[in-house]
Order: structure tokens, then sequence, then C-alpha cells
């Protein structure tokens, strides 16, 4: 059955986006974008040298572009390159407005490119005396606020390496994540609040500081009291400009986590170069951003959306940070910020859209959002019925750009498309120059029919490496044991032939997915089987609503009665000391926990039983008869 178009690009949209110009640089003619795409993809120097000089990089580019391009995992980009991440993300002109930074108590501020840059410019000083250098580490557990973002630049000014998560996460969650990467400095916030209540998290801060042995300094943000910190003491240094040290292309930039499902975190290490190219590409001719733009996306530090965000100031956007909940003091009040601040491009996780749908919110007809020209969704697929929520309630002649890629690719395989039709329910087209497909088990390319997504080519934003992974083993195992040589990601998805365009069904492994924030499995596990009361657990994905929920199987200990107590003092242990995101939605007891015959908790197989599903090869599992106690629970059946 064909696909119900939403929303068609004008001829003017067509005739004056950044795609149409960077297109017809070099004789591509709008609307063949998989023309375009084909093009970009088999001929990847090129591709990538015009992406260089279509967004003006500040650097030195050098030759080759690309070297040991058949090898995936080895394959280096821009060997020669010489760039500063943060310069060019300050090219912006000085009095256009850079950032916006509203809270939910209310709280606005904003600064220029010029003061921004002067910011900057005052905490690189302050990290130089301090003792950082290129390559150092400086971890943050930071609120989504300007003050983060320019931490964030003066850190990478210098070339150090920044590392981020949100002060939602309880001191275990923070200390597994930051004590791998031994940061020389911590930037920590004393709290924050959340639904128009204040949590203090100070508590954590100096637990970080006792058990990272690697902490040389603290620098404090005090958003909670508002009382003078050490931000307002590094914004009187005498600095007005930079010095920018140009570093090579693969300079480390950031380090991001994978979700922990078998242990801890994984850190994931990002360059400076791929970052940039990679998103200077996505915002300029994905989301046509330029610098009468302004970009909002409701994330925290602590998702690579926030790092996403941030690039968009290398186009000369203003981005709008949100700090706080997007529910209150009303379910309107993010619509609300996209008047106020004559927002363009808006971006949420699927499941903002879908409780937004539930909130009986319905702005079209009761606020101007005359400059709204894109929503933007990612996290997790975009329901059809929410891509018509978008159009009906919010706004009809507005392109809904679904996107999707990860914390691994720091970007995306498919995005929005301004010379495309948005078509219900799917993703318009693959990024330019990435490789994307999908792989049925035997490794065969197929259209229309569910499969594994892959990206067959190398791209500019894979990682530089694991840290800690000399030999490349988690890397490897990471992307490339599934099908050789090729990016395997993890999400079940389909290629509409007739379309082009991409239909996620969800992740193919074992990672919760709730509300689109990747959550691992270990991480819960470490809290709740430390409880005297729990034996052991098991946690999976239940799909509900049009989302994942988190379902939490334990075996009580002997003698310890279930009930609501019980449930409610795991639910705050996993609050307080991981996230809120940890909570889960469902805690049941069941008398044994599957397991392999090598001793591994079998979540696979439970989730497939909890989904009526066929478990498979039931013969690897030491007590499988155990699976009978998962099926048709009635407690899975309500919310």
């Amino acid at each position: 059955m064909p696909k119900k178009q939403l929303w068609h690009p004008s001829q003017e949209l067509i005739n004056s986006c950044n795609l149409t110009r960077f297109a017809n640089s070099f004789g591509f003619e709008p609307p063949n974008y998989f023309h375009l795409h084909d093009w970009s993809i088999n001929n990847k120097a090129e591709f990538w040298r015009n992406i260089w000089e279509f967004a003006n990089v500040s650097g030195n580019r050098g030759e080759p572009i690309l070297v040991n391009e058949d090898n995936f995992l080895t394959s280096t980009w821009f060997p020669k390159a010489q760039l500063n991440f943060t310069e060019n993300l300050l090219q912006g002109n000085d009095d256009d407005v850079a950032i916006v930074s509203v809270t939910e108590l209310g709280v606005r501020t904003e600064l220029t490119f010029s003061e921004l840059s002067r910011k900057v410019a005052q905490f690189a000083s302050e990290l130089t005396e301090i003792g950082v250098e290129a390559g150092d580490r400086v971890a943050a557990y930071l609120p989504n606020v300007a003050e983060t973002v320019i931490a964030m630049l003066g850190t990478a000014s210098i070339g150090a390496v920044w590392s981020s998560c949100s002060p939602d996460f309880g001191f275990q969650g923070a200390f597994d994540r930051f004590s791998q990467i031994t940061p020389k400095v911590l930037i920590a916030c004393d709290g924050y609040t959340y639904n128009g209540k204040r949590f203090n998290v100070s508590q954590n801060v100096r637990l970080l500081e006792q058990h990272i042995e690697s902490i040389k300094r603290v620098i404090t943000l005090n958003f909670l009291s508002r009382q003078k910190d050490d931000f307002d003491s590094i914004f009187l240094r005498d600095e007005n400009a930079w010095d920018f040290q140009r570093f090579s292309f693969n300079q480390p930039l950031y380090v991001m986590y994978s979700s922990g499902t078998t242990g801890k975190p994984k850190c994931i290490v990002h360059g400076a170069g791929g970052t940039l190219i990679q998103h200077l590409k996505e915002h300029q001719l994905h989301v046509n951003l330029g610098d009468e733009s302004t970009i909002f996306f409701f994330t925290t530090c602590g998702w690579m959306m926030w790092n996403w965000l941030v690039s968009a100031l290398a186009s000369g956007s203003t981005i709008v940070l949100y700090e706080g909940s997007a529910f209150w003091p009303n379910p309107n009040t993010l619509i609300q910020m996209i008047e106020n601040e004559r927002i363009s491009v808006f971006g949420a996780s699927a499941k903002y859209f879908s409780a937004l749908e539930k909130s009986n919110v319905k702005p079209k007809t009761e606020q101007d959002l005359t400059s709204l020209i894109s929503m933007q969704s990612t996290g997790s697929p975009l329901a059809p019925e929410s891509f018509d929520y978008v159009h009906r309630d919010i706004k009809d002649d507005i392109q809904i750009a679904s996107i999707s890629g990860g914390t691994d690719l720091i970007s995306c395989f498919a995005l929005g498309v301004p010379w495309l039709p948005v078509n219900r329910g799917e993703l318009q087209g693959p990024g330019l120059g990435m490789a994307v497909d999908v792989f049925d088990e035997l490794g065969n390319s197929v259209r229309s029919a569910r499969g594994e997504l892959v990206c067959t080519k190398t791209f500019p934003s894979k990682p530089i490496g694991f840290w800690n992974d000399p030999e490349d083993e988690k890397y490897r195992a990471a992307y490339f044991d599934k099908f050789s040589n090729v990016w395997a990601h993890g999400d079940f998805a389909e290629i509409n032939k007739m379309t082009g365009g991409l239909i996620i069904h969800g992740r193919s492994d074992a990672v919760l997915n709730p509300g689109g924030v990747r959550i691992g499995t270990a991480e819960i596990y470490g809290q709740v089987e430390a409880m005297s009361e729990i034996t052991e657990a098991l946690c999976v994905g239940q799909d509900w609503n049009d989302d994942v929920r988190v379902i939490l199987f334990v075996v009580l200990a002997p003698n310890i009665k279930f009930g609501e107590d019980l449930c409610a003092r795991i639910k705050q242990r996993l609050r307080a000391n991981v996230s809120p995101r940890h909570v889960p939605a469902k805690i049941i007891a069941v008398p044994e926990i599957p397991r392999t015959r090598s001793g591994k908790i079998a979540e696979l197989s439970v989730r497939d039983v909890i989904h009526g599903q066929d478990v498979g090869n039931t013969s690897a599992l030491a007590n499988s008869e155990c699976l009978s106690s998962f099926e048709n629970m009635p407690e899975l059946t309500t919310d």
C-alpha cells in the first residue's frame, strides 16, 4: 500500500535550499536525491572534499582525503588536515545571538557570538592555568545551560577531551563513566530542578572527587543556589580572544558512552574533524540551517543530541537550550517556547510527541508557529500516529523529519531531505555520504523486508576508537562481528523500495530504550542485586503504547514478602543511584530466571516470551522450563 504523503517541499524551498546550491556546484539537479546519494557514497573522497569547501571549514585540509578506504575499521580520513573544533563553532557574526538558555523556572539568558567567544577564551585560559593539556580529559556533571556549552568549547579549544552526563545520574552512574577516562578536571553543579522540585547533588560531586583520584580540580556551577561560583570568577579573567592552536583531524574531542548492557558503559571516542564535518553536512544540507536559523532540541548533556545541537553554531545558527521538564508547569511549555524564541527547527524524542498528543495539546489553532519549518524526532521510531498528530494538530505545512543514528557515530544514518516528500511513518532518506543498507541474516541486501540496519562503507564520524581498547577488540566486536567489514548498527529496519525511505522497527539487541534513551541492564542489576531482599534480577523492554517500557523481574531472597513497599524502595534506589530513566514501569517477582549453560541470564529469551514470540534455541538454556512462568502475565497487559 502506498504511504500517505503528509508534506511536499515547495518549489521555492527546492530552489533556495543549501542542498540545491551544493548539488548544482557539480552538476546534479534537484530533486534527484538518490542519484546524488549514490554519487556521494561511490565517490567518497570527492564528496567529503566538497563538503569541506562548501561549509567553509577553517583549517588546512591537505591531501589525500581518505587512506585505506577499503578497510572500514582502519580507514583514516583527512590524515594531513589541521583544524580547531572550537574555532569553527565561533565563526558566527559577532552581534548575532549564538545561545538562548531557558530553564523551567523561567530564567532566560542569551549570548551573542562575540560574548560567547570571550567567555570561551576565559574558560580556556582557566583550564590552561590549571595544567590541562591537549589530550587530557575534562568531565562534566552539568545541566543543559550556556555555561556547559562554554566549558565544552573551552575544553575543545585547547585540544582536551570533553565527556559529560546530566546531574540526574546518581553517583554510581556517573562514576562508572568518568572513572574509566581518568579526568584531570571535574566541572559540576550543586543540583538541578525537575517538575519544579529541587534536587541537590552536592554529595554526589563530593563522592566523585573522592573516588576518582585523577581529578586535580573541581570547577563548580551553583545552578541551584544561584550563589557566586567558580564560573563567576572565571568570567572576570582578562581574556577577550584566544589563539586557536590547530590539531589533527582525528584529535579526540568527545568521549561518549554505550548503554552499559554487559558491564560498565563502553567509552566511545570521537574525533574533532569527523564530528565537525559530519555535523556541518547534516545541519546545512539536510536540516537547511544557516545564520538566520534558530534550532532547539530537547535534550540533556548526557545524550548525543546535545553535542549535535551545539555543533549548529558552526553554521552561524542560534541554538536554544532548555533545562527542566518538558511538561512543567504545563504540557505546552516547549511549544510556547517555539513562539517566544521564533524557533525554526524543533527537535525532541518520539516519546515527547506521543505524550504531547495524550495531553491534548493542539497549538495549531492556538499559537503563532509561523517561524517553525521543521520538526525533528529521534531516540526511538516516531509512530505513524505521531506523524498524523504533528501534521493535524501542530502545523500542516511542516517537514516532519524522523532521524536515526546514534552515539556510536555521533550523527545520523538517515534523516530529513529538503527535496523529498514526508511519507507517514518513514525517515525521508539516507544521509549523504552514508552507505546505508538493510541486510538479511545471510548478509544479503534486501528492500521492503525487515533486517539489520548496516553501513557498508566508511564515514568520517566513525569512532576513532574505544577508550582503553588499544587492539580495537571492543570496537570490532561492537560493529563488525556480524558482517565482515560492514557496520552492523543493531537496529531492525526496512527500506521502502518504492520511496527509498527508511522504517525503523526497533532495536535488534537487548538494550532498553524507554523514551528514546538507551539504558543498560547492567546498571540496573548492580543496584537491585545489592539489596538484601533480592537474589537476582532480569530486565527487558516491553513494547507498549508506541514506545518501550522497562520491566524488571526479581527473584526474592528467602522469607521476603513482595509488595508495594519493596517496589518503592527498588525504584527509589535506582532513581537516586543511577538515574530516573532507569526506574522500571513494572516490577514483578518470579521464582527463577533463565540462564544459558555458561551462566549468563537470558534476557532476549524472556523478551521474546512476553511478546508472544518463539524463543528459538531453548537447548542453549540450562533451565528452559522456567520460561513458562513469564507467559501470559496479567501485569503486562495494563498500564
